[in-house]
């Protein structure tokens, strides 16, 4: 691939259940995710018809539950050199979840976390023969079924940022002021800033709140229209936490949960 270091290339589903979060997501969002896998291992590639694939769903089995995995949603960050990117991670403090290893046809990946504790993949992708110059377009900043925002909520923005600006290549320009919450909620929220990534914003950095004091990312799905999207989640068992709110540039988003309690957002246009 040529997307540049630094770049969000790929998004992984860890559920213990892959036939639920077809259900829940194709009517969602409008994948069509892989109602059986393809291999030996119970991975299912995330397809966006007509569009090739916006990332994959891996079975979460009993025994890596048993080792601390839990259902969640993951980015892969491509890099130029996964075995010296991890121990520059473990040098600033991260901290290394699944060592660096080869997946043939694949590539070489490994499961870091940040020095805040925000977990995520890197990558170094082998890409299929004849397709070298292929770019993932797993991340969209405008297009539906694709992850349009990344969002980390993280217990020290600043050490945050400078990592990711340091590691990744990224940039730091612009914020707003986040909604002030009550004493109860935690007060005052602080700002929420944006980031850049090869002159694209791709997503923003906020501090943590008191009932959610886990740094973690979390990843924007984009829909064809947030109100049917919003009835989709609530027919599949998912969860509104909170919005629909309008966003800059006159869209929406929300923040949700699907019928597992694994968290996503969604991001779209009000058709009605």
């Amino acid at each position: 691939m040529t997307n540049p270091h630094g770049s969000f290339i790929w998004y992984e589903l860890m559920t213990p259940d892959p036939d639920a979060a077809k259900r829940f997501y194709d009517a969602v969002v409008g994948w069509d995710i892989e109602p059986r896998p393809s291999g030996e291992m119970d991975y299912r590639m995330i397809t966006i018809p007509g569009a090739g694939n916006a990332g994959g769903v891996l079975r979460l089995s009993p025994e890596m539950a048993e080792h601390g995995a839990r259902p969640t949603w993951l980015g892969y960050l491509g890099v130029n050199d996964v075995d010296a990117m991890v121990a520059a991670v473990e040098h600033v403090g991260g901290k290394t979840l699944m060592p660096a290893h080869d997946l043939p046809g694949v590539g070489r990946f490994a499961m870091i976390v940040d020095p805040q504790g925000a977990p995520f993949y890197i990558m170094k992708p082998t890409p299929p023969p004849g397709q070298e110059d292929a770019d993932s377009n797993a991340f969209s900043v405008d297009q539906p079924m694709h992850i349009r925002w990344n969002e980390l909520a993280t217990s020290d923005p600043d050490a945050a940022i400078h990592f990711y600006q340091h590691h990744f290549g990224w940039h730091q320009q612009g914020d707003m002021d986040m909604p002030v919450l009550s004493e109860a909620e935690g007060g005052p929220m602080g700002k929420y800033r944006f980031l850049q990534h090869g002159g694209v914003t791709i997503g923003a950095v906020m501090p943590t709140m008191a009932h959610a004091p886990e740094s973690r990312w979390t990843y924007y799905i984009g829909v064809d229209d947030i109100d049917r999207a919003v009835k989709a989640v609530e027919v599949g068992g998912g969860t509104i936490i909170h919005g629909p709110q309008e966003i800059p540039g006159g869209e929406f988003s929300l923040s949700a949960a699907d019928p597992l309690g694994v968290s996503f957002g969604l991001v779209g246009p009000r058709k009605a």
